[in-house]
């Protein structure tokens, strides 16, 4: 007999069966779900975003916006000035956090390998490539508003800026529609499945996550209209019926919320 075995027949039974007992892993915790989040939490993890912080200028500069435009305050009152410096400060901070936000949109080309269709890869190209120009862009009207490159291109780049970004909601706005189609195909087949007793409750909740995602797609046109909108004004140098401050201004306000919103609930 050999010293391991001598020494194993030594051990008592319980040792023995200790030490051939494999303790199972602890269950894992479960995962809280965003409305029982701690509020403070969720929000460090909005603010740590880039766009958390943008879109929360957004807002604070297109409701200073609204209140100009609708004439509620009398230009000479103090307020209005200050307002009015607050407005346009607020624009150009927003443009500084667009610094290398162009590089999202060639990652997304990037990771758009496989398209269904030449009308699909032509309108991907259009929403991500007109977005991407846009932001690449923006980076130069910020240094040029900023007073380290002449204003004097501010204009020029501002015009090319709009029509990038305009584009850009084209082609979104566009496979936005095409995704929305998609889902009504995928609902409908869902639907059909319902009626079955053995999976009535799985696809019951899967029809619940189709029915979320349509919302969210739906809110996600209306962004883009708005933004669109304010993009077209930009092009026509504020001329034309839909380009009044007002109307514009609400415009940009709601588009702020839309996007807040569904920032808070994916961070």
């Amino acid at each position: 007999m050999d010293s391991t075995s001598a020494t194993a027949s030594l051990l008592p039974p319980e040792s023995k069966t200790t030490t051939n007992t494999i303790t199972p892993p602890d269950p894992p915790k479960p995962i809280a779900s965003a409305t029982d989040r701690d509020f403070l939490n969720h929000l460090e993890a909005y603010l740590s975003k880039r766009d958390g912080v943008d879109k929360l200028l957004k807002i604070s500069r297109y409701a200073a916006k609204i209140v100009l435009s609708s004439s509620i305050l009398p230009e000479t009152l103090i307020l209005t000035t200050r307002l009015k410096s607050f407005e346009s400060s607020v624009g150009l901070s927003r443009k500084a956090f667009r610094l290398g936000k162009f590089v999202q949109d060639v990652n997304a080309l990037r990771s758009s390998s496989h398209f269904g269709s030449q009308q699909e890869l032509v309108l991907s190209i259009l929403a991500y490539g007109g977005e991407g120009i846009y932001y690449f862009v923006e980076q130069f009207v910020w240094l040029s508003k900023s007073g380290l490159i002449d204003a004097r291109h501010a204009k020029r780049l501002g015009k090319i800026s709009a029509w990038a970004e305009f584009a850009g909601y084209v082609g979104s706005i566009s496979l936005k529609f095409r995704d929305l189609n998609k889902l009504s195909g995928e609902m409908a087949a869902v639907s059909s499945m319902v009626e079955i007793a053995d999976s009535r409750g799985e696809e019951e909740e899967r029809m619940k996550k189709l029915k979320a995602k349509m919302v969210l797609k739906k809110l996600s046109i209306v962004q883009d209209f708005a933004d669109g909108f304010m993009a077209l004004a930009d092009i026509r140098d504020g001329k034309g019926k839909l380009s009044s401050p007002l109307f514009l201004s609400c415009a940009g306000l709601l588009s702020a919320i839309i996007s807040t919103q569904k920032n808070w609930a994916s961070c």
